[in-house]
């Protein structure tokens, strides 16, 4: 919980329906968490067949601990694991002003694709 609200990911569906927190980790292809000492600092997920392709969601540090290199651990383990499943596209969509942390980790733009979600 602490990560989402840290990050302003919040929604306060999440109060009334904790199970919600619980499944989006449980139902992840993959969840790396970063600790210190028994509290949850970091973490990322991976949204994958596991065969092919892949997106990496939800990288988030604690701002008291960001400039520690975790969110780029997360990231490399993110892919290393992919990686190792044969995943062989993975992708994600960087919020602005992030995609200087992800270029250096090995991403690129996506030239003449535009990211879209569905609207209700």
């Amino acid at each position: 919980m602490g990560l989402y609200k840290d990050a302003g990911w919040w929604d306060s569906s999440f109060e009334e329906h904790p199970e919600s927190l619980q499944s989006i980790v449980k139902d992840s292809a993959l969840f790396v968490g970063a600790f210190a000492g028994q509290r949850l600092v970091g973490m990322g997920r991976a949204l994958s067949d596991l065969a092919s392709d892949a997106y990496i969601q939800d990288v988030a540090v604690l701002k008291t601990f960001r400039g520690k290199g975790i969110g780029e651990k997360i990231v490399q383990t993110l892919v290393k694991r992919l990686k190792e499943k044969g995943v062989d596209w993975i992708g994600l969509v960087a919020e602005p002003g992030t995609s200087s942390f992800y270029t250096k980790l090995g991403f690129e733009t996506l030239k003449d694709h535009v990211p879209l979600k569905y609207k209700d």
